[in-house]
């Protein structure tokens, strides 16, 4: 014992060992801090640089992880991809990835995009349509907006079976789209978005609405098809009232509209600037010089403004209008024949000084 204790190399190594100790617990303080201090700013520290854009990121149906990183770090306001990369595997994103359009909000950290990202908390996008004639450019403005494709679109409005469901078909289902602003999701599919716009058509309809229809012996369908008509005629606001009642006096006397925009619509050609002679023969039931009342149809898809314009008309005894000689978007009216045809002379005369041929 006495040896142990007097021998120098003994001594030697319990010194060292003294000495490793603290050491090695000063290592791991180290690590333990250096971790800590990684695995925090991993979590906490600012990722997403959007200068203060807007900034959005698509993730479509049924993409994977790594297509769904992908297109975060497209965005171009990731700045350090590979923590990010860490946290979404620490996080699980990799079995949790969720299909929609997301912001990336400045200022984020991994946890945060993360998170938003791993429960599908979608932006909503305003969903908007307007200035569209025909159910094929219905189907491609909704489309430009939503992961839904044209084609999707474009095969349910042109289902007869499908459309009864909702009770309107081929001829009249722009109808039931009333041009508005509609928070949705990007996600939200084509048989989705139809339900939607049913339900904001009933809600558009109010027993107030539906009860001046009735008064002027239309049905909801009739009236954005009579609007459709107005709307085409005129841009103002102020004036469609006064069209709108120019056109429920020739149907309640049983005229014929001769509604020149359900020629063009006949016809097929957007192009044409003056109706002629050669136009008015042309055998469509949207022709309205040919057939007496209300196209099959709207003509295009009428907007809130032109509407209200039917169901709350100007009440006076004009038959006829033209547009003015001056081109300012207006209209001259008139409750004779004679007095119509002054006014439309009027106005050839300024086409044909303008050289407007067709």
């Amino acid at each position: 014992m006495a040896n142990e204790v007097n021998n120098p190399i003994a001594k030697r190594k319990r010194k060292k060992k003294s000495r490793l100790v603290p050491s090695l617990i000063a290592l791991g303080m180290f690590l333990f801090v250096s971790f800590s201090y990684y695995a925090y700013q991993i979590m906490y520290t600012m990722n997403v640089d959007t200068k203060e854009r807007d900034v959005y990121v698509l993730i479509p149906t049924g993409a994977t992880y790594k297509q769904a990183m992908d297109s975060v770090e497209a965005s171009g306001v990731i700045i350090d991809r590979l923590s990010l990369r860490f946290m979404s595997k620490l996080m699980d994103y990799d079995k949790l990835v969720k299909p929609g359009r997301y912001k990336l909000e400045h200022g984020w950290n991994n946890r945060q995009l993360i998170g938003v990202l791993r429960l599908g908390e979608q932006t909503p996008l305003n969903l908007t349509f307007s200035n569209v004639r025909l159910r094929s450019q219905l189907a491609t403005k909704l489309a430009a907006d939503l992961e839904a494709s044209e084609q999707e679109l474009d095969s349910l409005l042109n289902d007869p079976a499908y459309l009864q469901t909702f009770g309107f078909d081929t001829t009249n289902i722009v109808s039931m789209f009333i041009p508005n602003t509609y928070q949705v999701y990007w996600t939200i599919t084509a048989p989705e978005l139809m339900e939607r716009m049913k339900k904001e058509y009933d809600r558009f309809w109010t027993e107030e609405r539906r009860a001046k229809a009735e008064k002027l012996g239309l049905t909801p369908q009739q009236v954005s098809t009579l609007a459709s008509i107005v709307q085409a005629e005129t841009l103002k606001s102020d004036e469609k009232p006064r069209v709108a009642g120019v056109y429920l006096n020739r149907l309640q006397r049983g005229m014929l509209l001769q509604a020149d925009p359900t020629v063009v619509f006949a016809v097929g050609d957007f192009t044409i600037r003056r109706v002629l002679n050669k136009h008015l023969v042309h055998d469509s039931p949207y022709n309205t010089y040919k057939y007496k009342g209300l196209p099959p149809g709207p003509i295009n898809v009428p907007v809130i403004s032109s509407i209200d314009a039917v169901l709350n008309p100007e009440e006076h005894s004009y038959l006829y209008f033209c547009a003015r000689e001056d081109f300012s978007g207006y209209h001259a009216f008139a409750t004779t024949v004679a007095e119509h045809q002054a006014n439309a002379r009027r106005f050839h005369r300024a086409l044909n000084e303008r050289n407007i041929m067709r």
